[in-house]
């Protein structure tokens, strides 16, 4: 297993939770990495995607303000931090990268990445 997601829980709305996803080196470095989830019936979604630096970050609208995302390139894990959940946010998160990338930018679509976790759920109660 190269990319390993977890954190994932049963919460309610307003807690807070923090999701971890643990890369291979070889992944790691030089990769940008992001965060997708995807609900029943619904097709995968962007959540929040970071650069290999660690220096620019994009979120969707709908987590913009109350989602982190950060990575701690001595342990080689990108951290997704979400504050203030509501029952919409709940679905199966997954953690993606994107290797051999040339710019430090944080890109926002599925198709741009080549390495995928299993995913950990997340469950939001009202």
């Amino acid at each position: 297993v190269q990319l390993q997601a977890s954190g994932g829980g049963l919460v309610q709305a307003g807690d807070n939770l923090r999701l971890s996803c643990a890369a291979s080196g070889r992944i790691f470095d030089k990769s940008a990495m992001a965060w997708f989830r995807q609900s029943p019936g619904k097709e995968r979604e962007f959540v929040a995607a970071i650069g290999w630096e660690g220096t620019f970050a994009a979120f969707d609208r709908s987590v913009k303000g109350r989602f982190n995302v950060s990575r701690d390139s001595a342990k080689n894990i990108m951290f997704l931090q979400m504050n203030s959940l509501k029952p919409e946010d709940t679905g199966k998160y997954y953690c993606a990268a994107q290797t051999g990338v040339v710019v430090d930018v944080p890109f926002t679509r599925a198709g741009d990445y080549n390495h995928w976790g299993q995913g950990t759920l997340v469950t939001v109660s009202s």
